[in-house]
């Protein structure tokens, strides 16, 4: 309670952070250079800085002790903390590229740490941009389940390269997803919505997954749900578009 009261970060009540510490702008442009560190490859990541619990420094290289899941443009980290709980096994990361936005993940997930020992140790976040540098944080076919919700819409037609979904990014998703790995999408602009279901669609090395998937996955509810812009668009009686594909193998 004393460090609450002396770091006004965070909440007395709760002791995680307060968001209004860490405001920033709704997006960023992903085309634009930033400056932070980035691994030259995935046996450069340190697991060990992220999932202290899990992982050791001299354990990097230990195959059970690899990110499955990522969520791109994590925001503030819902669906994140969502996700720990329902696989504590299963380590986890968000990559965000607004820099405040990543601190208060980083932090979040601390506060948690602390208030509840020995859970929410299998989640992390980093700062990158996840358009670029995909290929040098995960192996090929490293991942389980990528997820992409409420991304930025980028409205003007100039501005399409910019979306996080494309026929050309699907090429690098489909290289860090395994084979059965699932690729999670939710929007609440249509267009969108439309567009990133025809980039899956025509993507050879992706397939839909049936209804009776999508409703026995508990992930699913958690995109409509879990994260602060779902609960947003929730709240404001807003209507959601969403699609769920599986990477495949190509047919030869």
């Amino acid at each position: 309670m004393l460090e609450n009261e002396a770091n006004p970060t965070l909440s007395k009540s709760t002791g995680l952070p307060r968001k209004r510490f860490y405001r920033a702008r709704a997006h960023s442009n992903p085309l634009s250079d930033s400056h932070f560190p980035v691994p030259t490859s995935p046996c450069h990541v340190n697991l060990s800085l992220h999932f202290p619990q899990f992982c050791s420094s001299s354990d990097q290289i230990d195959s059970s002790k690899k990110i499955q899941f990522a969520d791109i443009g994590c925001g503030f980290g819902g669906l994140l903390i969502s996700l720990s709980t329902l696989f504590p096994d299963t380590l986890m990361i968000g990559m965000e590229l607004r820099d405040k936005v990543t601190e208060y993940v980083k932090e979040r997930i601390l506060a948690l740490r602390l208030a509840n020992p020995g859970q929410y140790q299998n989640i992390s976040v980093v700062r990158t941009n996840s358009m670029k540098y995909i290929p040098n944080f995960f192996e090929k076919g490293q991942l389980s389940k990528m997820f992409f919700l409420f991304p930025d819409p980028h409205f003007k037609e100039k501005n399409h390269r910019r979306r996080v979904i494309s026929t050309h990014l699907l090429d690098e998703y489909a290289y860090a997803l395994g084979v059965g790995g699932i690729i999670y999408t939710i929007t609440d602009v249509e267009e969108l919505g439309d567009w990133m279901k025809a980039c899956l669609e025509s993507h050879p090395m992706f397939e839909a997954i049936t209804e009776e998937e999508l409703e026995a996955d508990p992930v699913v509810k958690l995109l409509s749900s879990a994260t602060e812009e779902s609960q947003k668009v929730a709240r404001n009686g807003g209507q959601t578009f969403q699609a769920v594909y599986r990477r495949i193998m190509p047919a030869t």
